[in-house]
């Protein structure tokens, strides 16, 4: 199989990435199902990176339908250990503007419950550390990559993680912000958890679509104005992305990177071979 170890989930808008030379498409096969759609795996400042369209080509699934853990296992199964995730997001404070970026560094779960959210299940459980959802040297590279591309950046703040599809009621809009959330997106929650079960490090590059329903000098969001942005989005996010890479070295480490030495805890002697099969991926260097 294809090896890459860096990888992009491209968002809304985002269904492609462009600068990939020695480009191969490949369909992976996990234990949890198909992914979202065909990796793109190409090489991007001399690293090998695997894309994947989160919602599939032509926007075919809605975030509560997202395969989240077939996803990410698949990152595993090529190799993936550093993980970047563009994601489009409505804005909850003023100073966050349509057209900027920002680098969140919490996630509040808002979701409801119906997004399969771990690996560990079915006889043997693990509980990771999660108070820092996004790697801090991932998000970090992308900050810095965001300012040396020109784009209007915030580094900080927290992304309240909604079910949708639909978008949020005023009553919602304007509770999120008397909670202190910063912005609002629904596809962050469990991509980030399962990432830091797989070990994989994850962050966030969040560009700012719209200001939700909340603020009175501009109208609620609707998909044609979301459009239009995503797609000047696109072109800024692709060159933020091509920065990063470039910046991520063969020696890069991440908290995540050791997120199960202390997680797992069944007792060994009450996990099942079948248990250790299905995750000898994940768990194979301490199991």
């Amino acid at each position: 199989m294809a090896q890459a170890t860096i990888g992009v989930i491209g968002g809304s808008g985002l269904y492609a990435m462009g600068g990939l030379t020695y480009v191969e498409e490949l369909r992976i096969e996990t234990p949890y199902g198909e992914p979202s759609d065909a990796f793109v795996i190409g090489t991007l400042a001399n690293h090998r990176v695997a894309f994947l369209p989160r919602h599939g080509r032509g926007h075919r699934l809605n975030p509560s339908e997202l395969p989240n853990r077939a996803n990410i296992y698949a990152f595993k199964q090529l190799g993936v250990r550093a993980l970047i995730a563009v994601s489009a997001v409505g804005s909850l404070r003023d100073d966050y503007a349509p057209g900027h970026v920002v680098v969140p560094d919490q996630i509040f779960d808002r979701t409801k419950g119906v997004r399969a959210a771990t690996f560990f299940e079915k006889g043997i459980v693990a509980h990771i550390g999660f108070d820092k959802p996004f790697c801090p040297s991932l998000s970090q590279i992308l900050y810095t990559s965001a300012q040396a591309a020109g784009a209007t950046v915030h580094k900080g703040g927290t992304m309240v993680v909604m079910e949708g599809p639909a978008f949020s009621t005023l009553a919602e809009s304007e509770e999120n912000r008397r909670r202190g959330h910063d912005l609002i997106g629904m596809t962050a929650l469990p991509e980030a958890k399962l990432a830091r079960e797989a070990e994989i490090a994850y962050a966030c590059l969040a560009m700012v679509t719209d200001y939700d329903c909340w603020h009175p000098g501009h109208d609620a969001v609707t998909v044609d104005a979301l459009i239009a942005v995503l797609h000047a989005n696109a072109s800024l996010s692709q060159q933020i992305v091509a920065m990063a890479v470039n910046q991520i070295n063969d020696d890069f480490t991440s908290i995540a990177h050791n997120a199960l030495a202390t997680a797992i805890i069944t007792n060994r002697d009450y996990i099942s071979d079948e248990a250790k099969q299905r995750l000898a991926l994940i768990t194979g260097k301490y199991l």
